[in-house]
């Protein structure tokens, strides 16, 4: 366990994660009410219907780019690209008011968002093995979602202060994006499984 807490390579996938986490939380936190604002004309049913877009293509993605990472043994791009795919949707967010083209972005926000999941979590098993492997995953785990509690009330107050959501999302594409280059500062290749 004192391995797991003191290894530098945990504390930057805490980091890698903690940012990660602020996009997913943006679309989760914020996505209803960026769709309400487009249209008075939206019930919450039909927001809900919209949201299901998104959801339903960021499942797909997530199963996609995991087997792709495992097919290839590749976990970097694969956590790193979704990271600048969302961080991109949240900032191109702010550039449109059509419907069509805010569900669009929630979508390719939703499929990067989910997408970096799998691949990240095999990120702690090339290093960590046994009882450390366990306690590195709950240190990423713990450490990282208390970023659930700093991301919505930095979006809310930045978007108080603007008078615009789409600043706000801006603000969370910056830890995302700085969190898919983190990525890129670990080591290139995944280790093949031991053969049995």
């Amino acid at each position: 366990m004192l391995q797991a807490l003191v290894s530098g390579r945990v504390w930057h996938l805490v980091f890698v994660y903690s940012g990660l986490v602020l996009g997913v939380n943006a679309l989760q936190s914020w996505g209803p009410q960026l769709l309400k604002s487009l249209s008075r004309d939206y019930s919450n049913s039909m927001v809900g219907l919209l949201l299901t877009i998104p959801n339903l293509v960021g499942l797909a993605a997530m199963i996609l780019v995991s087997r792709s990472s495992d097919r290839r043994l590749e976990r970097r791009y694969h956590v790193a690209i979704p990271g600048i795919l969302a961080a991109a949707a949240l900032v191109l967010l702010g550039t449109t008011r059509s419907p069509f083209y805010s569900v669009t972005l929630l979508t390719f926000l939703a499929a990067g968002a989910f997408s970096f999941f799998g691949p990240f979590w095999a990120l702690p098993s090339e290093f960590l093995t046994g009882f450390s492997a366990a306690a590195g995953i709950a240190l990423i785990n713990s450490v990282a979602n208390l970023s659930q509690f700093i991301g919505p009330p930095i979006i809310g107050a930045v978007t108080l202060k603007t008078g615009n959501l789409y600043a706000g999302l801006a603000i969370a594409a910056v830890p995302l994006f700085l969190s898919a280059m983190l990525v890129f500062l670990l080591p290139r290749k995944a280790q093949a499984p031991a053969q049995r």
